[in-house]
């Protein structure tokens, strides 16, 4: 398996509110956590709500990613996020993969970026 490919077509299922598209990434049996959600998530139906959510604010953003370093079991990369306002920030992943899906997903960035 490629890493940066498979990254990169990840990041772009993050664009376009598709979050059926998004979830074919992930493994059956995941954890996600992110600012928002630092306890995490792993359960389906609980993911598929807080995709529809967070996708349908952001339906615009487009993701890079800028850098990638392989692990064990994954790889840990930074990105930057541009929303349709212009803004853009970064923060970085920690992504684990089972059978070439993600079985856990940590994201880091500071929230405060996208209090309007």
């Amino acid at each position: 398996m490629d890493l940066g490919t498979f990254c990169d077509s990840w990041l772009k299922a993050w664009t376009g509110n598709q979050p059926e598209l998004l979830l074919s990434f992930y493994a059956s049996e995941f954890f996600y956590s992110d600012p928002a959600r630092p306890g995490g998530i792993t359960e389906l139906d609980e993911f598929r709500t807080y995709l529809n959510r967070l996708l349908g604010k952001y339906p615009d953003w487009v993701w890079q990613r800028e850098l990638l370093v392989p692990t064990s079991n994954g790889f840990v990369f930074k990105w930057s996020v541009c929303l349709k306002s212009g803004k853009t920030f970064s923060g970085m992943d920690l992504v684990e993969l089972s059978q070439e899906k993600i079985s856990r997903n940590e994201v880091y960035f500071d929230p405060s970026v996208l209090k309007e």
